[in-house]
């Protein structure tokens, strides 16, 4: 049987745009419910300012209240030096940073041009390898920008050529407004595969235009060694227009599942955490496994 990873982005990505702010407890409680579910790599905190993004405050409590072992690896979103250093305070197990494709979407996220963010990126990668924590850095707006459209996948490989000399142990490409279709996803892999060798690719979509699904099966057979998901579908960048939800896990693990792949995820415990978390968000859950039910009828 094939086999992928999937990391559960919910209590990062799923939760930084929401109008409501869950609480400390409900974030580990999150959390937890996903670790249940048999998520073994989760996006559990960002580092990222809390003024600018107040629903990602309290990291480090979150952080200090989340059980350990079993296979767990609880990832950190780091934007630049101060970020890993929290991060590193706070007993994460892996960081993530944020390299933007283009410079007006970066001005705008982390108040850096992309050589800057590059820069900024080589710096924090040297200084978690020394604290001997995994890196992944991922490529935000790698299949276009809200603010100037297309993005050359020339372009978008150069950046990862450069954010692999630091010596990533993995590489993400973020659909980040979700416009991404499959033939970018090919191009994109193939365009790694001579960018970046040897370095594992992740992938990060998101269901804007119904097309994130498809993007991720179509990640899946250029050997992703890893897709990104949210419980729910819930999601979004606060920094982009019009940015909505993930791509639900329990969708993705249902599709996965019936074409044979195998996370170690359990579908219905997804599913009944969507239907907490949609409660705890005072919203409808977008993913259809919920409403659907998983086939055959258990």
């Amino acid at each position: 049987m094939d086999t992928v990873q999937l990391v559960e982005v919910s209590p990062r990505d799923g939760l930084q745009n929401e109008k409501t702010v869950l609480s400390v407890d409900d974030k580990v409680e999150l959390i937890n419910r996903s670790v249940a579910a048999g998520a073994r790599r989760i996006e559990a905190v960002s580092f990222a300012n809390p003024k600018r993004v107040p629903q990602m405050a309290g990291a480090e409590e979150v952080m200090a209240q989340l059980p350990r072992g079993n296979g767990v690896s609880y990832i950190g979103l780091v934007l630049n030096r101060r970020g890993l250093d929290r991060a590193l305070a706070a007993g994460v197990d892996e960081i993530n940073a944020v390299v933007v494709a283009t410079d007006e979407f970066s001005m705008r996220n982390q108040g850096c041009t992309v050589a800057e963010g590059i820069s900024a990126w080589q710096h924090i990668a040297e200084d978690a390898r020394t604290a001997g924590i995994s890196t992944t850095v991922t490529i935000a707006a790698s299949f276009g920008c809200p603010f100037i459209g297309e993005v050359d996948p020339a372009w978008v490989i150069e950046v990862a050529q450069r954010v692999a000399a630091a010596g990533p142990d993995e590489i993400a490409f973020a659909d980040t407004i979700g416009v991404g279709v499959p033939a970018q996803v090919r191009a994109l892999a193939a365009g790694a595969q001579s960018a970046a060798p040897g370095i594992p690719v992740r992938w990060h979509f998101h269901n804007t235009r119904n097309t994130g699904y498809a993007n991720a099966l179509a990640a899946l057979e250029t050997g992703a060694a890893a897709l990104d998901a949210s419980i729910g579908g819930f999601g979004g960048c606060p920094f982009a227009p019009a940015a909505t939800g993930n791509i639900a896990s329990e969708d993705l693990v249902y599709a996965l599942d019936r074409s044979g792949v195998h996370t170690g995820v359990d579908l219905e415990s997804l599913a009944s955490t969507a239907t907490w978390l949609g409660a705890r968000l005072s919203k409808d859950v977008p993913a259809q496994l919920g409403r659907a039910g998983n086939f055959p009828p258990s």
